[in-house]
């Protein structure tokens, strides 16, 4: 294969296949960041195994590409199995999403090993891959830069705020049922960060190997990033969901128009546009949460264009083309572009909206931490709290406090705490 692996790609390929070559029934996972080059190492270990692999990618964008990237490898025995591509070619290494493998599993029982990029998008208690999984029977290797999912859980809290738990007796149960109706204790909706290692039922069973974005930084594979916190509104205040696990709607609106969101955006874009240091960002990125947000950047900003998740195929492909030739200076998205959108040369992302989501935090600042010989450091403008309840990404770490327990810990606010399996 014609291409040179970094130590830590290499690490990370030989442990995946002395994971394969193990005699047990666990599931393992590979932690790489964003723009450590996963698709690389997934190439190699592809490659390198001996016998039908297939590889599950969670959309037609990121399919594309990497299967692109291992042909240009030199690749010849690889095809893509997917609908969407009107493709259902099956060869010795096979690129796949899981909606057109699902109804055909047929197909697939000769497949000896079983890779799945963006692992963290399946979900255990449910779903197409875990009901294909459930009946692969054989090893399963995940990838993912987020090891976590985020999930609601309805507590118990009494009068003192302490948290209480429903007993499994019978009449104490129904005592516990009249605390609630008389109000000494009160049910809220919770978050949970879970480590997909921790997740019941389990699919994933141990980390095979990590690296964390500061060794990444350290040694300049990735780039630089600072931080600008802008905010003119923090979480506290905002009113969540049903599910407890985002914010509501019409309460988040309500809360734009009384900060005047959509004329700070206006303005922080036009100040981005004109920096002090007279020296032009190479491309500005922008996250909403509503579309009426980026509608009006654009109408009051110019050389913006506007992409939704109803953008047409073509016209997507246009602005993001325009984009990086630096004819259009400002993009503005309403949650399409978090991941699949590979551009080094971008040094600029504005966060426009809050999120509860650590994975969606970190995938749209990874937006502009891939490295470019042109970009000496990229800037992250947080509006809306995110960076205070978050903090740095180079700061996220993952730890494994007891044998097999993992968890990712951060440093919101400057302070080192633990950010998964703990309540919200």
């Amino acid at each position: 294969m014609k291409y040179q692996l970094r130590d830590y790609q290499q690490q990370a390929s030989d442990a995946s296949i002395r994971f394969f070559s193990q005699d047990n029934d666990k599931n393992g996972l590979l932690v790489l960041p964003t723009g450590s080059g996963k698709s690389l190492v997934i190439a190699d270990i592809a490659h390198r195994l001996d016998g039908h692999v297939l590889v599950f990618q969670p959309s037609k964008e990121i399919l594309e590409q990497n299967y692109a990237k291992l042909r240009s490898y030199g690749v010849e025995d690889c095809s893509i199995y997917s609908a969407s591509f009107n493709s259902k070619e099956i060869s010795r290494i096979t690129f796949a999403t899981i909606g057109s493998v699902k109804a055909h599993m047929e197909d697939f029982s000769h497949f000896k090993y079983i890779i799945v990029d963006e692992c963290h998008t399946c979900n255990a208690q449910g779903g197409m891959y875990k009901d294909f999984f459930d009946n692969a029977k054989r090893k399963i290797l995940g990838l993912t830069a987020t090891p976590y999912r985020l999930f609601s859980s309805v507590t118990y809290l009494d009068r003192e705020g302490k948290q209480v738990f429903r007993p499994k007796d019978e009449k104490k149960s129904e005592e516990f049922d009249q605390r609630l109706i008389n109000h000494s204790i009160r049910m809220e909706n919770k978050c949970i960060l879970k480590f997909l290692t921790r997740m019941r039922p389990r699919i994933f069973h141990d980390v095979i190997y990590q690296v964390d974005i500061s060794t990444l930084l350290q040694r300049g594979y990735l780039a630089k990033q600072r931080y600008f916190d802008l905010s003119i509104m923090n979480h506290t205040s905002l009113k969540r969901n049903s599910t407890g696990m985002d914010f509501d709607d019409a309460a988040l609106k309500v809360q734009y128009d009384k900060c005047n969101l959509s004329t700070h955006l206006i303005n922080i874009v036009r100040r981005l546009q004109k920096p002090k240091d007279e020296r032009p960002r190479k491309g500005i990125l922008v996250f909403t949460r509503f579309i009426e947000e980026s509608e009006l950047l654009c109408e009051y900003v110019d050389g913006c264009a506007l992409i939704t998740g109803k953008t047409p195929k073509k016209e997507r492909e246009r602005i993001l083309n325009e984009f990086k030739a630096g004819n259009i200076k400002v993009v503005t998205n309403v949650g399409v572009l978090t991941t699949g959108f590979d551009y080094p040369e971008l040094d600029t992302v504005v966060i426009a909206r809050p999120t509860m989501s650590l994975a969606l935090y970190y995938q749209i600042v990874g937006r502009a931490i891939r490295p470019h010989p042109e970009k000496e450091c990229s800037w992250i403008v947080d509006l809306c709290g995110n960076f205070k309840k978050f903090g740095r990404v180079e700061d996220l770490h993952l730890v494994e406090p007891r044998g097999g327990e993992y968890a990712i810990t951060g440093s919101p606010d400057n302070q080192l705490r633990q950010l998964t399996n703990v309540y919200f």
